[in-house]
Parts: C-alpha cells; sequence; structure tokens
C-alpha cells in the first residue's frame, strides 16, 4: 500500500485505508496514526512499516490537510516532521496544541536541530527523533508514548474517583494534590514529585521497577533509568526524616524500590 492509497482525500474522506475492506482497522487494539511529513518515500514507509504492526495509518502534508482530518477523525497519535516544504513545523504544533492534546512526536532532519527540538518539546510534543532512524525505535516510541498516556488517563480516572489517604502520619488530598506532613504543613511538590509519590501509593509495599517507576512519571524515554535514582532522593527529602537512612521509601536491590508503609483511605 502506498502513501497515496492513505491521504486524506476530500473534506475528512479517506481512501482505502479506512475502509472496512482492511481486516485489522476493525480490532480494538488499532491506533489510528497520522503521519506528517512531505517526503513521500518517508510517507511510503511509515505506513507500509506500520500498519504491518496493526495501526491504521494516513498522512498529510500541510496544516489544510491536517485540521481537515481533526475535524473528522482525531488521531490516537501524530508523527510530525518539523521540516515540512511549505509548512513550519512548529506552527502547526502549535495548532494542533490549540485544539487537542493528542501525543505528537516529532522528527527532525539535523542533529544541528537543537533548538528545534527543544521549543518543539516546550509546545507540547511528547518525543522526538531525529532522521534517520529506525522504524523499530519508532514503533517502540509510538507504543511507550501511548503507554504514558493510558498511564495518565487512568491517573486522573483514579484521583477523581479518589478522595484523601494517609501513610504514617502523612496526608494527601488527591483531588486538592495536596500533601502535609505529620505536623499538618503542607509540603510542596513538583509535577515529577507528585507523579512518582502517587505510584508509589497505588501500590503500596510492593516492589517496582525502575521501568514502572519511569512510566508512571512519564520522563522522556532518552533519560537514562539512573535518572529516576535522582527523582527518588528529591522525594525522599521532602518524606524521610533521614533521606540517607530511609524507612518509607526503600531500594530493593536488582529490582527497583518499594513503599514500606501500608496506605489507607481517609
Amino acid at each position: 500500500m502506498n502513501a497515496e492509497a492513505n491521504r486524506i482525500d476530500g473534506v475528512g474522506a479517506r481512501t482505502p485505508c479506512g475502509s472496512e475492506g482492511v481486516s485489522h482497522a476493525t480490532s480494538q487494539a488499532t491506533k489510528r496514526v497520522l503521519v506528517i511529513d512531505d517526503d513521500r518515500f518517508m510517507q511510503d514507509m511509515l505506513i507500509n512499516y506500520l500498519e504491518q504492526h496493526n495501526m491504521r495509518v494516513v498522512s498529510a502534508i500541510n496544516k489544510q490537510e491536517v485540521m481537515r482530518y481533526f475535524a473528522v477523525n482525531e488521531p490516537h497519535i501524530v508523527i510530525l516532521d518539523l521540516r515540512l516544504g511549505q509548512e513550519d513545523g512548529l506552527d502547526l504544533l502549535r495548532d494542533i496544541r490549540t485544539r487537542s492534546d493528542v501525543p505528537v512526536i516529532i522528527t527532525t532532519g539535523h542533529r544541528r536541530d537543537e533548538i528545534d527540538r527543544v521549543v518543539g518539546l516546550e509546545l507540547g510534543a511528547d518525543d522526538y527523533l531525529t532522521k534517520p532512524f529506525g522504524l523499530r525505535e519508532l514503533l517502540a516510541r509510538i507504543r511507550a508514548v501511548l503507554r504514558r498516556r493510558e498511564t495518565g488517563i487512568a491517573v486522573s480516572q483514579r484521583e477523581s474517583e479518589h478522595g484523601r489517604c494517609r501513610f504514617g502520619a502523612w496526608q494527601l488530598d488527591r483531588r486538592a494534590r495536596r500533601l502535609t506532613d505529620p505536623n499538618g504543613d503542607p509540603v510542596a511538590l513538583t509535577k515529577g514529585e507528585y507523579a512518582l509519590l502517587i505510584a508509589f501509593l497505588d501500590a503500596p509495599q510492593r516492589p517496582l521497577t525502575r521501568e514502572h517507576l519511569l512510566q508512571a512519571t512519564r520522563i522522556h524515554e532518552d533519560v537514562f533509568d539512573r535518572s529516576i535514582d535522582v527523582q527518588i532522593l528529591r522525594l525522599r527529602r521532602k518524606l524521610e526524616a533521614d533521606p540517607s537512612a530511609p524507612r518509607i521509601i526503600r531500594t530493593e536491590r536488582g529490582v527497583g524500590y518499594v513503599f514500606v508503609l501500608p496506605v489507607e483511605p481517609v
């Protein structure tokens, strides 16, 4: 199947990739991927590879086609080349973010485009790849971004369902995102520290791997696993009486970490 067969056709209509004749298109596991790239060879390559892995792919080359697609059927994830011939990829990313929080992976053609990558991430991109990249790596990053997305949705749902909880003499109000220490004083947490604490509170007294915690805190995929240790240290400094001899977040050698205290609703 070539890229032309998967181009957006007409006002929001699509050609064979959206038809019921494609057997995997109706699978519940199928994810809709929008590839925004004006390189037809790249379109062909991405469409063919991703459809082999149970993904439903359409392509677009400019803002008009992208907005036309979003008006009809929002994708699960977007692959956006920042170096479009007639468009500014960063401007297009801004336009997408004004109407949707859909996950976006940006691609750049040169390693020297560091500024564009940084700006793209600041504008809300979820990940990036530098061309040339391997298709297996792209697929792995798509799956990782989608996992983080689903985890974030699940966490938000749990937070809306749960109120306050207690661990030891500490209390957390999930709705207000407010942590209070044993003296009743509020303790400020960064977004990463809060996500890490929630991951522990959702699985107390169970060893959690670094990979699990990385996904829970949605740290960028290019960051090495040791970075989770830095986040753990920061959280320990806020929870532990003596961070060098932790009694709340204990290290499980060869596994990861375990939150020692039981957690109970208030």
